[in-house]
């Protein structure tokens, strides 16, 4: 899809990514197979991530309550299932078994995807009688109409919270002004078949996420040896990769799919991750012996008559996303397994911290953990890009739709990997230019300046509504400023976080502190969830009923958060001296 953003895309491509590949040739070969197949896994993900809740309400017609929650529960067990997937390939299969299984349930799932029913329909009933509502144009700002008999009438709220409906001729079968209660709302035309392929689909993404996200950065540490300079050079050109496919993810995936139809951003996504699949599978001689099973012969070893323990393993994984099925239709369930994990992990290094660790590895965890706290409160809001900020991009923003002019609300989601593309070189020159003049923040300090920043922009946001048009939409560049906001504050932390976690923890519970880091960012996407719920709105046919009482509640929502973040992370900041003596110079 040729557009403003595409030839943005093309820029900042040619801009940044020639250096990258000329410094790729100083790197173990095996960094290019890791850098292209994580690129495209992350291809794969944020493509269908970034039309997945308009898929939801668009297509299913899920209420923005119910499409919230499933959205919630499915980011949380993402970011949740490395764990498990992690311990497999440390005490079995190896990483890149463990990666290649991964990526073909990603090919599975995101196809799956691809398979899809006619779009859901939602009906009005009135005095006995049915009357549709039909939407037509582009699925990320669609216009519905109501059908009575031969016309198409526009409609609006009643001043009483009912309905009101534009333009009917004398004798219509039902009056301009329908109160709240004298009329009852339904959906028809989900299909139980093609619903569970969707849930089924969710799942396979979930599993092939938890045996690959974390294992494929493994390997890349693998590469170099415990003291080649290059280490921290190839972790930064690894992360370009990553969101080189956000970005690219975010421009094809949600143009596509959101232009010409579902099954084309979906199934883009598939083929980015079969792309994926195969450079990893044939750049396996690149790897040089890295990443292999950690018994080779146990591995092989039969368990039930054919089957030996890596086949065994894989069985039990297809089995287990049966069970993540279940879960990810069931949101309250997966948040109250995060509650009593997060428990459960606090109790574990209370405990520790009382009887096994000295004063000061004591005090490096708690502050360890003091920096995982902020980083729940920080991915809770800068998660929002995925749900309620893709939908006020949707509803309440004012997006060009005029031919090469035309951007859609989940491209605007490639702002952010496309800030850090052109960013992130400047940001690692500035902390090693202030590191040289001894003006560097410490690790508190930077956390609490992102928390600053993941606040001021959703005030951003506030002070844009102040411009909103007739139709309560926002200027574009109020939202690209929050994601510039969000992109600079996620490079202040993001970073910083596993880099703190390694210096901090004591090596006998260093696997269990880099486990509730990933547990912190299940958790954060399960509030993320209640954050966006408070700014759900009614819909008929997908379509914000009231646009202007959407921005209202936006605002208000933004303004509260945008607000706590700030006076946390500012806070923060007041305590950092204090915070940083706990470290006993590790951080």
């Amino acid at each position: 899809m040729w557009n403003i953003v595409t030839l943005v895309g093309v820029g900042v491509t040619a801009l940044t990514i020639p250096p990258v590949l000329l410094q790729l040739r100083n790197h173990p070969r095996g960094l290019f197979v890791l850098f292209f197949a994580e690129m495209w896994e992350r291809f794969s993900y944020y493509g269908m991530r970034g039309i997945l809740i308009t898929y939801m309400t668009q297509h299913f017609l899920f209420g923005d309550t119910l499409a919230q929650g499933q959205y919630g529960a499915y980011t949380s067990l993402v970011y949740l299932m490395p764990l498990i997937g992690g311990f497999l390939a440390d005490k079995l299969l190896g990483t890149r078994k463990a990666i290649a299984f991964g990526a073909l349930l990603l090919v599975a799932g995101h196809l799956a995807m691809a398979i899809e029913q006619k779009p859901a329909t939602q009906h009005l009933t009135y005095q006995g009688q049915t009357y549709d509502f039909v939407a037509e144009g582009r699925q990320d700002q669609r216009t519905v109409h109501i059908k009575i008999g031969d016309g198409l009438y526009k409609f609006g709220p009643a001043p009483d919270g009912g309905l009101a409906i534009a333009g009917l001729p004398a004798g219509a079968p039902l009056p301009a002004v329908l109160p709240k209660g004298s009329y009852e709302m339904s959906v028809s035309g989900v299909i139980p078949l093609y619903k569970s392929i969707f849930y089924l689909a969710l799942s396979l993404i979930i599993m092939g996420v938890g045996f690959l996200k974390a294992n494929i950065s493994s390997i890349v540490g693998q590469l170099y040896k415990e003291h080649d300079p290059r280490r921290d050079s190839g972790f930064t050109l690894y992360y370009y990769g990553i969101n080189l496919g956000a970005f690219w993810a975010s421009i094809l995936c949600a143009g596509l799919g959101l232009a010409y139809g579902w099954a084309w951003g979906f199934g883009l996504a598939g083929v980015g991750m079969l792309a994926g699949f195969i450079v990893f599978v044939r750049g396996k001689p690149l790897l040089e012996g890295h990443g292999e099973p950690p018994d080779p012969e146990a591995l092989k070893k039969k368990v039930i008559g054919p089957i030996d323990r890596e086949w065994l393993t894989y069985i039990l994984a297809i089995l287990g996303v049966g069970l993540v099925y279940l879960l990810v239709q069931r949101e309250p369930f997966v948040n109250w397994l995060l509650a009593f994990a997060s428990i459960g992990v606090l109790a574990y290094f209370a405990v520790y911290m009382a009887r096994k660790c000295t004063a000061v590895e004591a005090q490096r965890i708690a502050l360890a953990l003091v920096l995982i706290a902020a980083s729940v409160v920080f991915w809770t809001l800068f998660e929002l890009a995925g749900s309620a900020l893709n939908q006020f991009g949707e509803r309440n923003t004012a997006l060009p739709s005029n031919g090469f002019w035309t951007i859609t609300s989940g491209q605007v989601q490639s702002f952010n990997s496309g800030y850090i593309l052109l960013l992130a070189p400047l940001f690692a020159a500035g902390w090693v230019w202030l590191a040289r003049g001894k003006r560097e923040p410490n690790d508190v300090m930077k956390f609490a300046l992102a928390l600053m920043q993941v606040g001021a922009g959703f005030l951003v946001l506030v002070w844009g509504a102040s411009y909103a048009d007739a139709q309560a939409r926002v200027p574009l560049v109020f939202l690209a400023l929050l994601y510039l906001l969000h992109t600079t504050g996620e490079l202040c932390l993001s970073p910083v976080g596993l880099s703190a976690m390694t210096k901090l923890a004591p090596a006998a519970v260093l696997s269990t502190m880099m486990a509730t880091w990933f547990l912190s960012s299940s958790a954060a996407q399960a509030l993320g969830a209640q954050i966006a719920k408070l700014t759900a709105q009614q819909t008929v046919g997908g379509q914000v009923l009231d646009p202007h009482a959407a921005l209202t509640t936006y605002v208000g929502v933004f303004q509260q958060i945008g607000v706590g973040a700030i006076i946390i992370g500012i806070a923060l900041a007041a305590l950092s001296p204090w915070l940083k003596k706990l470290s006993h110079g590790a951080g």
